[in-house]
């Protein structure tokens, strides 16, 4: 983080660019683009559509605030939403790292959603398996992700609280020079990979709920730290939903890699692959080319995209 000494002194008004590192509510953290000290930012008007990562326009009010302007072009935008109201993660993203463990049970539908989100948004999705010094656990963790590694997703096992030190060597080549994303569920051991990554991340999200205002909210805000060997790490919240409202059928069906090599080969040209004659996902599914759990998720999320809110 950068210190508040020596900021240069700028005029109201004038229009600055930088990055938002940091978002609680309606208060952002940018940092500026020249290297000067991070001020806390506010959106114009009541509706707030700034994510983490955005590059931003703002004007300064005083000597630590302003005001967001402009949100630049974005290369993609991750979020979750249900019929009601949508939740921004991030923007400007490489890479989507889920972060799971053999103990608390983890959320496959969950974990499935994620991947779902990440291929819909163009990002590589990573799988940590954490924890894996609880030894009663591990077998059934690993049977339940064969068939995502079977689908040529990368998964990487360690356990960040028993054995730290092979963390690095494990991740730090994924991360390098990429934009990731952490998500997961609470409980999953997230901060502790955080804190392994990025050795100032305390001192940092210290600094950051102060600027912020969030005092007593230090876990529930999303924060981006530069990684030391390039890239950044974004931190979000910890959730137990995570809704796809926003995703077109079309998007749903290109997002499952096990749906694609069997897409346009259906009987009907406008397939809806749930219930129709013909259907090459549904003979897959018969077939055990496709999992019957993938295809149920598959059809809850048509599910979920069609319910509106009148």
């Amino acid at each position: 983080m950068t210190a508040r000494a020596g900021k240069p002194t700028r005029t109201s008004g004038a229009r600055i660019e930088g990055t938002v590192i940091a978002a609680h509510g309606r208060h952002y953290l940018v940092a500026p683009a020249d290297g000067s000290a991070m001020l806390q930012c506010f959106p114009r008007g009541k509706k707030s559509e700034v994510a983490v990562g955005d590059r931003v326009i703002y004007e300064q009010s005083s000597a630590d605030q302003g005001v967001i302007v402009e949100i630049g072009e974005r290369r993609n935008l991750l979020y979750r939403s249900d019929q009601f109201k949508s939740k921004l993660f991030a923007a400007n993203l490489d890479q989507l790292l889920i972060v799971l463990a053999t103990e608390p049970h983890f959320s496959e539908d969950l974990l499935g959603r994620a991947l779902i989100a990440a291929e819909a948004h163009g990002l590589e999705p990573l799988i940590v398996l954490n924890k894996i010094d609880v030894e009663a656990a591990l077998p059934l963790a690993r049977e339940r992700l064969a068939p995502y590694r079977a689908l040529g997703y990368t998964v990487v096992e360690l356990s960040a609280k028993l054995a730290p030190g092979a963390v690095h060597p494990q991740l730090d080549a994924l991360l390098k020079s990429r934009a990731t994303i952490l998500l997961g569920q609470s409980g999953m051991g997230k901060s502790t990979l955080v804190n392994i990554l990025v050795p100032e991340a305390e001192a940092a999200t210290r600094e950051i709920s102060t600027a912020l205002n969030s005092g007593r909210h230090t876990t529930t805000f999303t924060r981006l730290y530069p990684l030391p060997g390039g890239g950044s790490l974004i931190d979000s919240p910890g959730f137990q939903e995570f809704g796809l409202h926003h995703l077109s059928e079309g998007q749903l069906e290109r997002a499952f890699a096990d749906f694609r090599p069997f897409l346009g080969k259906c009987r009907f040209y406008n397939c809806h692959h749930l219930q129709e004659p013909g259907c090459a996902i549904l003979d897959a599914v018969d077939d055990g080319k496709i999992r019957p759990e993938r295809h149920a998720l598959y059809a809850q999320l048509v599910h979920e995209a069609s319910q509106i809110v009148r």
